[in-house]
């Protein structure tokens, strides 16, 4: 990525001026006088989010145990209305969503299913850069089956230790693989799979495979459905503003519709037999099926708002202004950051990039602290990244110029100095 001329505060300002996005800013809780570049990691509230919270709070209060079915958002169903306005988020039909239990506990439900060790298809593929919690789930996978991860679970290795080729997965993709389990971005480097490649030559092989969708719904539009991806799973925190601890969200294909999950709970049943109270399980034929026990109702209202936003907005929409400023981010980095130690991390191609941007530097850990001080709020992943996030709906042009700014500041005066290596317990 070559910068043709010098970039300016006034085109920073310019290019807010023409922002669409511009007027979603007023629809946050944005803090005076501070720069938040970590809606990768916890998304900020929207004010519609206060709003849903009182209207279920209110729910409760006035009706009680009539909630369920009755009021604004019956509780009972609440959980399908979310699952039909989170499905254009990932290309799927509503009934191939469900909007239910945590991140970890929705992989278990998904590998436990899908995991059906045979002859000698009895391994688990994934890549040695993914999220440490995905590992944790997929060996407790394996110990339950009776193996041993350390022989029973593949990961692919990264040339660079930054990205995972395509090339090196599909090489991967043995005789004795039985499930493959991927993240559709890299939680560190921000690179974007080429997931609808991957999922035909699994395919092919006849291995099913799912991807964990946590750093890449509501910045990437995907197609799961139209791509035959068998099973997906994400947070609702990040990107989507669910707030701190949401409830999570998974994707199965219909043509699984109808088997037994692997852990079966009270709402795996049909919605019209639940309450008949048979100790015989009528599975629900969708992705309902999936949802082991009853919704988190209160903690399902900041969803609500925020889907609500990415209706009007559009997720096509969303992702053009995410490539737009993040290019624009990566442009001013290579334009004022030169020669200070930093290096950019992340795919320089826009559809080889997810929604962050990946900054490196030894020093990274002290840099973070330092740019907190400044009231810009980014995050750190060992050993040396520097996560920056410019989010479609409230960060301004002008905030990722000065951002640039700043870190510049910090190494040229080395404030960085001042801080100790040490990092944060929550970074």
């Amino acid at each position: 990525m070559n910068v043709e001329k010098l970039i300016t505060i006034k085109e920073a300002k310019e290019y807010d001026s023409k922002d669409e996005f511009q007027p979603y800013r007023n629809e946050f809780f944005l803090q005076p006088g501070k720069i938040y570049m970590d809606g990768n990691s916890l998304g900020l509230m929207s004010k519609q989010a206060e709003v849903k919270v009182d209207e279920l709070m209110d729910s409760w209060k006035q009706l009680a145990i009539q909630g369920w079915t009755n009021g604004k958002y019956p509780w009972f169903y609440l959980p399908e209305k979310l699952s039909a306005m989170c499905a254009p988020l990932i290309g799927a039909e509503s009934e191939e969503v469900s909007i239910c239990g945590s991140t970890t506990s929705n992989i278990h439900q998904v590998v436990s299913t899908f995991y059906k060790p045979n002859g000698k298809k009895t391994k688990i593929l994934a890549d040695e850069l993914t999220f440490p919690s995905d590992i944790y789930a997929l060996q407790s996978q394996i110990k339950l089956q009776g193996y041993d991860p350390d022989e029973h679970l593949i990961q692919v290795k990264s040339r660079d230790g930054r990205m995972i080729e395509e090339d090196d997965i599909i090489a991967a993709m043995t005789d004795d693989i039985a499930l493959i389990f991927l993240p559709t971005v890299l939680y560190r480097s921000g690179q974007l799979l080429d997931i609808e490649r991957l999922t035909k030559e699994a395919h092919k092989r006849g291995i099913p495979i799912g991807f964990d969708a946590c750093h890449s719904i509501g910045a990437v539009p995907h197609r799961f459905s139209e791509w035959e991806v068998d099973f997906a799973v994400w947070c609702n925190y990040k990107y989507l503003n669910g707030g701190p601890g949401s409830v999570a969200g998974l994707y199965v294909n219909k043509k699984h519709f109808g088997i037994t999950p692997g852990l079966a709970g009270w709402y795996s049943s049909k919605k019209d037999k639940q309450f008949d109270m048979s100790h015989t399980l009528d599975v629900e034929e969708s992705a309902g099926a999936f949802q082991v026990g009853t919704s988190h109702v209160l903690s399902l209202a900041p969803i609500i708002a925020s889907l609500e936003l990415f209706a009007e907005a559009e997720i096509e929409r969303v992702r053009q202004k995410s490539l737009h400023i993040t290019r624009f981010m990566l442009q001013l980095i290579e334009q004022e950051l030169d020669g200070l130690g930093y290096s950019i991390g992340n795919p320089m191609e826009d559809e080889r990039r997810g929604g962050h941007v990946c900054l490196e530097h030894d020093e990274a850990v002290r840099i973070c602290k330092a740019l907190v001080a400044e009231n810009i709020i980014p995050d750190n992943r060992p050993p040396n990244i520097i996560r920056l996030a410019p989010i479609a709906f409230y960060t301004s042009y002008e905030e990722v110029f000065t951002t640039v700014q700043i870190l510049k500041r910090i190494v040229i005066e080395k404030q960085y100095e001042q801080y100790g290596k040490e990092r944060n317990v929550v970074s």
